[in-house]
């Protein structure tokens, strides 16, 4: 079996083997209801999809607590990783929750851990982490987190 391939089957072994979060696990969380146009024609949630939730529900966090103006801020979070493990489908029209958490704050990044509840579940239907990278709006290169940004993530850091 080509090396590639064996790579591919123990990343998904591991993946396999991911323990599932419950809600107790996160601080923070966003409800919102799927759409028609984000089943796939397999009638699941397309995979893309939960990142463009995880996105939505850390941002919608952020912008709710002041520590990010969209058009004004000068330091902005560019994702630089993203991952996200699937346990369960989701489908329209399931009503979802995002849960949030900061595992990991660092003097210009902080990892996001994320989990994506069904309805009322109390196990996650997918969890996965993104990381953001903080830098200058005009520089584009990396900067301290301010102060505000930092207390707010840490309100949810776990």
């Amino acid at each position: 079996m080509p090396k590639k391939y064996i790579r591919l089957f123990i990343r998904r072994k591991i993946a396999m083997k991911a323990k599932t979060d419950t809600r107790g696990n996160y601080k923070h969380f966003h409800t919102i209801t799927t759409r028609w146009m984000d089943n796939d024609i397999y009638g699941h949630v397309n995979n893309v999809i939960y990142y463009s939730w995880f996105d939505t529900a850390v941002n919608q966090f952020l912008i709710a607590n002041d520590a990010l103006d969209i058009e004004t801020s000068p330091v902005i979070g560019l994702v630089i990783e993203t991952q996200c493990n699937y346990f369960a489908p989701v489908a329209f029209p399931d009503r979802i929750t995002i849960g949030i958490r900061v595992a990991k704050l660092g003097n210009s990044s902080v990892r996001y851990e994320v989990g994506v509840f069904r309805e009322d579940e109390e196990e996650v239907a997918a969890q996965g982490h993104f990381i953001h990278v903080y830098v200058g709006r005009d520089t584009r290169r990396p900067v301290a987190l301010p102060d505000k940004l930092r207390t707010v993530l840490h309100s949810i850091q776990m």
